[in-house]
């Protein structure tokens, strides 16, 4: 979900343990050409919802290790959901509403907090938890976390799992992210 901590996470495990890191959104930005809300204003949301899955199969489909910070949405297509279950593990960085709310402001530059971003995360929330938790292999409530520490979490569990912070090409590591997999940082080839 939005204001989750997906980037900013993502970029501090990515930078711990020496893999690349990899966000969804820039990815469609750099594929597209655009700005999400400007994806958004000429395309629609559906165009979007595209140029994200075209980004999730391409950077889960990368030999090295990587940090992909998966964005929130990217759970609404089945398809995306099992890419994301077999590409490794997915770590969920759930927050509640009023958290993300806190965080992501009036939601300027956000296409789908438009208005009452409090309410629109509210009605997200409601629509994208089940999802989240569908594909989430560990979920880290950060609502009272800062990055560091939610980087730290993560950090440690990978060693923890690898023995010594590296994995080999054939495993993976996801976390949203929300995913955002879910609402987190989500990673390929670990």
């Amino acid at each position: 979900m939005m204001g989750a901590g997906k980037t900013t996470t993502g970029r501090l495990v990515a930078e711990k343990l020496g893999w690349e890191y990899l966000d969804s959104d820039a990815e469609v930005e750099r594929t597209t050409g655009l700005t999400v809300p400007a994806l958004f204003a000429r395309d629609g949301e559906a165009a979007f919802r595209d140029a994200e899955a075209d980004a999730l199969r391409r950077a889960c489909a990368t030999p090295d290790a990587v940090v992909v910070a998966v964005a929130g949405g990217a759970v609404l297509r089945p398809e995306n959901r099992s890419l994301l279950r077999a590409s490794g593990r997915v770590i969920w960085l759930r927050a509640r509403p009023e958290t993300l709310a806190a965080r992501v402001g009036d939601g300027a530059g956000r296409p789908l907090l438009d208005g009452d971003a409090s309410a629109a995360l509210i009605s997200l929330d409601s629509v994208r938890r089940p999802y989240y938790a569908e594909v989430a292999d560990e979920t880290i409530d950060v609502d009272d976390l800062g990055p560091d520490e939610v980087a730290a979490q993560i950090v440690d569990r990978e060693i923890r799992t690898s023995g010594d912070g590296r994995t080999s090409g054939a495993d993976r590591e996801s976390g949203e992210s929300g995913i955002s997999g879910a609402s987190g940082t989500s990673g390929a080839g670990r």
